[in-house]
């Protein structure tokens, strides 16, 4: 399959290049630096949008889940 092909619902192919780059993330990434300016960003002058964000993102998954389960 090349990577023009259409893979239909779902990418495996992104599917596997973002949980490659989460994995090595996760164990040569500076994790803890980046968690930590992620709480700093929360305390600054953004952290009311990136709150915003966050809640919007939820309200969608929630929302998302719910149709999956409908027959």
């Amino acid at each position: 399959m090349t990577e023009q092909e259409n893979e239909g619902e779902g990418s495996r192919t992104a599917a596997k290049a973002y949980n490659e780059q989460t994995k090595k993330f996760a164990n040569t990434g500076d994790v803890e630096g980046q968690a930590r300016k992620a709480a700093e960003a929360l305390d600054s002058s953004e952290g009311a949008e990136l709150r915003r964000a966050e809640e919007e993102g939820r309200a969608k998954r929630a929302a998302d889940s719910k149709i999956a389960r409908e027959p």
